[in-house]
């Protein structure tokens, strides 16, 4: 891969994490400035409900930083965009709408079609 595209990669994936921490950031200090006291029972469920709800999106983009952060790295040792199993090159689509996939297309399909059976 040249280096525009691995720049282009890098730029793409810097900026997914600033956006992904930002929002974090967010989440932390609503969650506790909220000191809202909600005598009805029906209203405290919904809150905690909306609290949990947030806490689950909080944790699937805490997973997809830690992704990007690996991607960073194999952008580093120079393995960016090459296929885990097959070591074949990512096809530059598959990158750009999952720019941290370790595996091609081909490969990942194989793997999905042996995850279903039994």
């Amino acid at each position: 891969m040249d280096v525009g595209k691995i720049e282009f990669f890098r730029s793409l994936l810097q900026e997914e994490m600033r956006v992904l921490l930002e929002d974090a950031g967010k989440t932390v200090s609503e969650m506790t400035a909220e000191t809202t006291n909600f005598p009805d029972p029906n209203d405290r469920a919904t809150q905690e409900s909306d609290r949990s709800f947030e806490l689950r999106i909080r944790d699937r983009e805490r997973k997809l930083i830690n992704k990007i952060k690996e991607a960073l790295e194999r952008i580093e040792e120079g393995t960016f965009g090459i296929c885990e199993m097959c070591e074949e090159e990512i096809g530059e689509a598959r990158l750009k709408a999952r720019p941290v996939t370790t595996l091609c297309i081909d490969c990942k399909m194989e793997q999905e079609r042996k995850e279903k059976l039994p």
